[in-house]
């Protein structure tokens, strides 16, 4: 129960834990490729009304195969909001911040501690793969991805603890969701959670479980039943979701996404990966056993996703955001444990009245990373030149420029640009998009890639 005295500690955490993820949201433009797909599946999804099938470009998209659970949660967002970068990158945001305040709700809830939660939950806040383009602050599939594991991952944690069936069931919906999400990647979870199983020894009680089979049902018909239905509608999805989201990217590099066995380790962890070590043999040596449980699971999901996505032949780093959550815990455990030792030992030092230095070293400890990822989110910068078609017809859509009748001319994928040429031709304005084969002598044109300004300068208007 929540008293009125600890209402300002919850205010302040929540605050603290919003600031990074929604300031600032829809400052930057649309983002190349996965976002802006999305952006272009929503927008048509929301005109045409076709929820089972997403489009580009008015056909059935079989090159982004994901199930559209994120798109419809972006369609409808749109309903509420408008058609615009915010609308598209809220549900990410949204996903983000409640898989924070799920590691404080799981430390209220079942540590009986609220400190241990806020650690936990300000050390995911912090994390710079965590807060970053294309995982919390973009509109992407990895943060939903990420906020339905890390439930369903704590649901049956809180099943083999409690042995208490509506945990069972919270874990294959929430998997089904996640699966819905992203599809192939909602699997990789479940080597970490058999290896928990086991170490619990409660394998064979778990298979000899009617309810472990009713779930799994229930996984298949929500799951299974989407693919099925759409292959129905449109044939050849499974076969080309199968080669994009499962084997394929696992056996071999998708796109010449290739890196180094250790390329999750390096990447964006801040200082809490020095704590991780710290807080693994901490937390296992803990005196309360819940941490124990909660340390020890925490470290195999930790462990075996990491192998997982390593031995992947297709690296990217938002793939990595899933672990996350666990990294937080085990590196909340190490400072919660500083932090439980000088309250300890200085509770009697007589010349001080109240025993602030553990508020101290939690200040010192969390300052400068929420600092550099609070400045990271505020007003962000624009690193490169590459967006600057994009920023001039946003500036033509918000009123901030005038500019009508004329043919963008862009090589190469750009959904990006599609999406607004999409929102102005709904206002009314006569903009196209065209590329260097299909411009004709006359048209004026807009183009900020060097190779197209240096192909027409000689023949065409150029629009600066």
């Amino acid at each position: 129960m929540f008293y009125r005295k600890d209402y300002w500690k919850y205010l302040l955490i929540l605050l603290l834990l919003s600031l990074p993820v929604f300031q600032y949201l829809g400052f930057h433009v649309i983002r190349i490729w996965d976002e802006s797909r999305l952006a272009i599946n929503a927008y048509e999804m929301y005109h045409h009304g076709n929820y089972l099938i997403p489009t580009f470009d008015g056909a059935p998209d079989m090159w982004s195969t994901k199930p559209p659970l994120m798109i419809w949660l972006q369609v409808f967002s749109m309903k509420l909001f408008g058609i615009n970068e915010i609308s598209l990158r809220l549900p990410a945001a949204l996903a983000a911040f409640f898989t924070c305040i799920t590691l404080l709700i799981l430390s209220v809830k079942y540590l009986k501690n609220f400190w241990f939660g806020v650690f936990c939950a300000l050390a995911l806040v912090t994390t710079a793969g965590f807060i970053n383009n294309h995982t919390a602050r973009t509109g992407d599939y990895d943060a939903l991805l990420t906020l339905f594991l890390t439930l369903c991952c704590f649901s049956f944690f809180a099943f083999l603890q409690t042995l208490k069936t509506k945990y069972l069931y919270f874990f294959f919906l929430l998997f089904s969701l996640a699966f819905l999400t992203k599809s192939a990647a909602a699997l990789i979870i479940l080597p970490g959670l058999f290896i928990y199983t086991v170490t619990q020894k409660k394998l064979l009680f778990l298979l000899k479980n009617k309810h472990l089979y009713m779930g799994l049902l229930g996984f298949l018909t929500l799951g299974g039943g989407y693919f099925l239905l759409r292959e129905i509608y449109n044939p050849g999805y499974i076969e080309a979701a199968w080669k994009n989201d499962f084997g394929g990217r696992f056996l071999d590099s998708i796109e010449q996404h290739k890196q180094g066995f250790w390329f999750y380790i390096t990447y964006k962890f801040n200082l809490w990966l020095m704590f991780i070590p710290f807080g693994i043999v901490t937390g296992l040596l803990n005196k309360d056993k819940r941490i124990k449980h909660l340390t020890l699971f925490s470290t195999i999901m930790a462990i075996t996703f990491f192998l997982v996505i390593s031995f992947s032949k297709t690296k990217l780093s938002w793939y990595g955001m899933p672990l996350f959550p666990f990294i937080a815990i085990l590196a909340g455990t190490f400072i919660y444990f500083i932090f439980s030792l000088l309250k300890e030992k200085i509770k009697n030092y007589k010349h001080l009245k109240y025993n602030v230095i553990p508020y101290i070293f939690v200040f010192l400890v969390f300052i400068i990373p929420y600092i550099y990822i609070f400045n990271k989110t505020y007003k962000p910068k624009e690193k490169s030149d590459f967006y600057r078609t994009s920023y001039y017809l946003r500036d033509i859509l918000n009123g901030k420029r005038q500019g009508d009748n004329f043919t963008v001319l862009y090589d190469g994928y750009c959904a990006h640009i599609m999406f607004y040429i999409n929102l102005l031709n709904d206002k009314g304005k006569n903009i196209t998009l065209k590329t260097s084969k299909e411009v004709k002598a006359g048209e004026n044109v807009l183009t900020f890639q060097d190779n197209m300004q240096e192909n027409v300068k000689n023949y065409l208007f150029l629009l600066k």
